[in-house]
């Protein structure tokens, strides 16, 4: 699912594996645990209900198989106008020669020739700023967004420009070498999105003098080299007052490198979305869902990691890894399981400042859960794992033994092999005696055991 809400998606149009349908429901359904779209499709044959499940009526559909749950992130929402335009139309490079191309616009094909150098003209041409001219403030006073990229503009001159938007709500800044000179006063108050990328001159000092602008919900910093960053108004633990508003960061293609640039991402107190590929902090490692783990248990509230959305479970097996990895470290600096004895000493804490909070979300770490270092990498731990199946007589328990690496999918087909059910039939979810009542669905056929956290005494619930 793209970085979309789930929060505003009735009523918007996706797309899944081909098929169009429309979202009509946003919520859960019990019992199954997690979060669910509920879609109309365009196709009324693709669908299996008409919005309803076990007498509850979640949404309404005008054919009685017209209606289907999906999981949020197998959603393809697209992306907006924008992006789509110039994914399609700006060039990366300069063409060795013009071609004919052919564009569709609504239902008719128009040729074009010469479209690139036009496009180019348009959005890369150096902008001069007359020196006497005075302030234009107001003369655009209904611009929304403002395309800037690859024009030269300095730093001066946007805030010179911008003092004539006084409504401006989109500021695309691209590859301009720009210097963060001064505080923005009186100007972009109103701007929701701003993007810097590609300005290798950008520091995180220069950073702070943008901090405050007090509607600022997304900022795209991809490829400005940035390394460090550091919020010096807050604490271990505590959230800054920069950045108030600010939703979704885009960190792609810098130089980061260190995990405590991450935690200092925990303390912007309305990040929901974070993109941070290709970094050397994510590249370096061989173990890229250890990576995505770690990232997500360091950054609390985050809901969006890298576009995929972050599900509960996900979020669950995360913390709960990041804590068992680090147990051995917490009790070395202090660390106890009595709350009374439980003093780990400060460098501990800049390590890992949300270390505590998971203890008390799931309990400090037992010894029994601290014998190896990194469970993660143990591929071929056994899990001891009880099996609850139907058979003629109600349900049947059994228990086996599986590796906590082995995938849902290959799970899927030692279960048909045992039960003579074929492999499409089978549903998959869990409980756990440490969420007693709690149900969770293993939706993802890629992902293993060890993902979902699954552990020894766990049940596996099989349906068909």
């Amino acid at each position: 699912m793209n970085d979309t809400s789930t929060s505003d998606v009735i009523g918007r149009r996706v797309e899944v594996n081909g098929e169009h349908a429309t979202v009509r429901f946003s919520g859960f359904v019990p019992p199954v645990a997690g979060l669910w779209l509920g879609v109309e499709w365009d196709n009324p044959e693709r669908g299996k209900h008409d919005g309803s499940h076990e007498g509850t009526v979640y949404f309404k559909c005008r054919h009685p198989t017209g209606g289907s749950f999906i999981r949020p992130n197998k959603v393809n929402f697209g992306v907006d106008l924008l992006t789509a335009i110039k994914n399609r139309y700006v060039l990366e490079g300069e063409p060795e020669e013009e071609e004919e191309q052919t564009v569709i616009i609504g239902n008719k094909p128009v040729e074009t020739i010469g479209f690139d150098s036009v496009a180019k003209q348009q959005s890369e041409n150096k902008l001069r700023f007359p020196s006497g001219s005075p302030s234009p403030t107001g003369t655009f006073s209904t611009l929304k967004i403002l395309v800037l990229n690859r024009t030269g503009v300095t730093w001066a001159e946007v805030l010179r420009c911008a003092s004539g938007c006084p409504v401006l709500e989109k500021l695309y800044l691209e590859s301009n070498n720009i210097v963060i000179s001064e505080r923005p006063v009186d100007v972009l108050q109103t701007v929701k999105l701003l993007d810097l990328s590609s300005n290798q001159l950008i520091d995180e000092n220069q950073l702070f003098l943008i901090a405050y602008l007090p509607r600022l919900e997304q900022l795209i910093l991809s490829d400005i080299g940035i390394s460090s960053l550091h919020f010096p108004d807050a604490g271990i633990g505590c959230k800054t007052a920069m950045f108030p508003s600010l939703q979704y960061l885009v960190l792609n293609d810098n130089q980061i490198s260190q995990w405590s640039f991450i935690n200092e991402l925990d303390k912007l107190q309305s990040l929901h979305a974070l993109s941070c590929a290709r970094n050397p902090l994510t590249e370096g490692s061989k173990d890229a869902q250890t990576t995505r783990q770690f990232l997500i248990a360091k950054i609390g509230q985050l809901q969006t990691l890298n576009k995929c959305v972050i599900p509960p479970e996900e979020r669950r097996g995360a913390e709960l890894d990041y804590r068992k990895a680090f147990g051995n470290e917490w009790k070395k600096a202090g660390g106890h399981q009595d709350p009374d004895k439980d003093r780990p000493n400060e460098e501990f804490l800049a390590a890992h400042p949300r270390y505590q909070s998971l203890c008390l979300k799931y309990g400090a770490p037992e010894d029994g859960e601290l014998k190896t270092q990194q469970p993660f990498l143990l591929r071929n731990q056994l899990l001891t794992l009880k099996i609850k199946y139907p058979n003629q007589l109600g349900q049947r328990v059994i228990e086996k033994q599986l590796p906590e690496s082995m995938t849902v999918q290959k799970v899927k087909g030692f279960l048909s092999r045992l039960l003579k059910v074929s492999v499409s039939e089978l549903l998959l979810s869990y409980e756990s005696p440490k969420m007693p009542g709690r149900e969770i669905e293993l939706e993802n056929d890629q992902q293993s055991l060890q993902f979902y956290s699954i552990e020894n005494g766990d049940c596996l619930l099989v349906r068909w």
